[in-house]
């Protein structure tokens, strides 16, 4: 993708930054600590990042901080939609899985959407890290990034939440539903 697609109109550059402050306030539990107004420093010198996560927003995956690393003073953004993003489900693991499909294809790849979108699709460790901050794909499941040993072998693994417990599960590589997505996270 070329940047002249990656830059906001000023309208949508004011609409995400007025929908992820207004996020941000409703759930301070993700980021006790943290100001917004530090927050928006930092998405107003990277409006490339700034456009992943109207990408994450436009996609259903509700983007909130969740995070500051310190050491690198980057804000750590995650999709914090209660179950999978929506414009994200019915996805295989990625771009192997979806040419080694013959026949009912999806339409893209969890991979191939994350790079597109600029950002990264969630660990494990970070998908049961955000799990701490509430109950997240009660209903869906999520494919998480999958070891190589795993993946070489034509596996991948995706998460999910059930009786207040995070399950890690795995499939084939190329296979997709319609209640499986995946989530991103994103440092800025």
């Amino acid at each position: 993708m070329n940047m002249e697609t990656r830059m906001l109109s000023s309208e949508q550059h004011e609409e995400i930054l007025n929908t992820l402050k207004a996020r941000f306030e409703k759930n301070m539990n993700r980021h006790k600590g943290l100001e917004w107004d530090k927050v928006q420093a930092k998405l107003e010198a990277n409006t490339e990042k700034l456009w992943s996560l109207y990408e994450m927003e436009r996609t259903g995956g509700e983007p909130d901080v969740i995070g500051l690393d310190k050491q690198t003073d980057e804000y750590i953004f995650c999709d914090c939609t209660a179950e999978s993003p929506k414009g994200r489900r019915s996805v295989c693991y990625d771009r192997e899985a979806l040419e080694s499909r013959k026949q009912h294809k999806p339409q893209n790849s969890a991979m191939d959407m994350a790079v597109d979108m600029g950002i990264e699709i969630l660990t494990e460790e970070q998908y049961r890290e955000l799990q701490n901050l509430g109950s997240f794909d009660t209903k869906t499941s999520s494919w998480v990034k999958t070891p190589a040993t795993i993946r070489n072998l034509g596996g991948a693994i995706f998460c999910d939440r059930r009786y207040d417990t995070v399950f890690v599960y795995h499939n084939g590589a190329e296979s997709y539903y319609a209640a499986r997505g995946f989530r991103g996270s994103l440092r800025i």
